[in-house]
């Protein structure tokens, strides 16, 4: 560019000699001065620059498709980073045109679902599967609403609330009886990437595996009676001879275990199936709930592990009542199980402030007992997933009953934290966001007392 410079200013000075030079020699016979022979070497330098740009205008308005005008000086030095922009203009546009393509035909191989919507929440694309999950007439639906198509309350919240961690389970605008997931993912300048998925088949495993499960229990339960009433009459039967009391005893202890584990069955096949209903929930009173749970696990224990709680008495939560109930008792009733004799387990609830000031409410279950290996920790919640069978077994524990306190509380919108450690212990968290907190009306304390007494009576 320096060298493009120096020849534009050495023509400069040849036109300016050369009119130095006809002032001269043309003032023998003219009188013509010399800032006339000057200013029409100026006009000859610009006539050059104004063809010069007449050139690159034609060279603009033909497209740019043929290669530059050949020129000198700087005229060439711009002719020729134009035609360098022009050539990183193009590659880049073909590699942008060669993503798209590849992005349209992974897409359209995708069995699941896509569409592109613009910030109005308006399509803008989409693959062969999403015409034939949403039925759509090819071009004429492009520019059409999202929501016109998916005419469903919940899709409708989900896209509002934009809570994109999740998707959300709809039914087929199309066909009766499908059922959709449908996620959002947002990116570029407020364009939206929308997955669909047809759950249909495995939402109708779902229910057959429920419905095996709830009609296999109830179909045992009658059978169950009928042993657990023999039994009872064998055991006070005094023509029994003493040698059958041990294995009858057995036999009432196995019989009560199936008890419990048709009921966990039956009482997670109805978390499973049943959609929460907000006019079940009612504020529920967990301080006095929390008092029943720790007087049952006291009698449970027979006293010889130590209980104690730290209650919010004015805490109190918005939810169903016998859900809650089910939760926090599998949870005491865990830790007083995998607890020694002489242990110690700690229920706290309370009220806490987050970080970034929003406040939750903390179930907490909190024993010194034998713990837990954090390999195993994301698993416990699944159903009959068992650490170490050669203690819960004859611990009596079903392996339901975290599963069951992992449903209650997805219905309630809250959360399962779990810290533990070998040899150590284990804490059992329940966390509840600010909205499903109430305030309760102080508990007169002679009320609580005798409200404790009757319980241990009870007990």
């Amino acid at each position: 560019m320096r060298t493009a410079w120096i020849a534009e200013f050495m023509l400069l000075a040849f036109w300016l000699v050369m009119a130095a030079l006809a002032w001269l020699i043309s003032s023998l016979w003219l009188d013509i001065g010399l800032g006339w022979w000057v200013a029409l070497a100026m006009a000859l330098v610009a006539l050059r620059h104004i063809r010069q740009m007449q050139r690159l205008d034609r060279w603009f308005r033909t497209g740019r498709t043929t290669q530059p005008p050949e020129s000198w000086g700087v005229w060439g030095e711009v002719f020729e980073n134009y035609y360098r922009l022009q050539r990183r203009y193009n590659k880049r546009k073909k590699r942008l045109a060669r993503v798209i393509r590849e992005f349209r035909e992974s897409t359209a191989a995708m069995p699941d679902g896509t569409v592109v919507l613009d910030s109005d929440l308006r399509i803008t694309w989409f693959n062969d599967a999403a015409i034939k999950l949403l039925k759509l007439a090819g071009n004429q639906d492009i520019g059409q609403p999202i929501t016109n198509l998916l005419r469903a309350p919940l899709f409708d919240h989900y896209m509002r609330t934009a809570d994109f961690g999740r998707s959300v389970e709809i039914d087929s605008p199309s066909d009766i009886g499908k059922r959709l997931a449908v996620r959002a993912v947002p990116y570029g300048q407020g364009q939206y990437l929308l997955l669909l998925r047809d759950i249909t088949r495995v939402k109708r495993l779902e229910n057959m595996r429920r419905d095996f499960v709830a009609n296999a229990s109830h179909e045992l339960r009658s059978p169950l009676t009928v042993l657990a009433g023999y039994l009872e009459n064998l055991s006070d039967d005094e023509q029994i001879p003493g040698v059958w009391d041990g294995p009858l005893d057995e036999m009432q202890v196995q019989c009560r275990r199936m008890t419990t584990l048709i009921n966990d069955l039956l009482e997670l096949s109805r978390l499973e199936t049943d959609e929460p209903a907000e006019s079940e929930e009612q504020p529920v009173q967990v301080p006095d709930l929390i008092r029943r749970i720790k007087s049952e696990a006291e009698a449970q224990s027979y006293h010889q592990c130590t209980i104690e709680s730290d209650v919010d008495p004015d805490l109190g939560l918005a939810g169903v009542d016998n859900e809650i109930y089910s939760a926090f008792s599998n949870l005491v009733f865990n830790a007083i199980r995998y607890t020694e004799d002489d242990g110690h387990v700690l229920i706290r609830w309370q009220r806490e402030k987050l970080a970034n000031g929003d406040a939750i409410a903390r179930f907490s279950v909190k024993d010194n007992g034998v713990g837990i290996d954090a390999k195993h920790l994301p698993f416990i919640t699944q159903r009959f997933y068992r650490v170490d069978s050669s203690r819960s077994r004859p611990q009596g524990g079903t392996g339901l009953g975290l599963a069951i306190v992992k449903h209650v509380l997805q219905r309630h919108e809250a959360e399962l934290d779990i810290a533990s450690e070998p040899g150590v212990g284990s804490t059992f968290s329940c966390i509840f966001a600010e909205e499903r907190l109430r305030a309760l009306d102080p508990i007169d304390p002679g009320v609580a007392d005798s409200s404790e007494t009757n319980d241990a009576q009870r007990a």
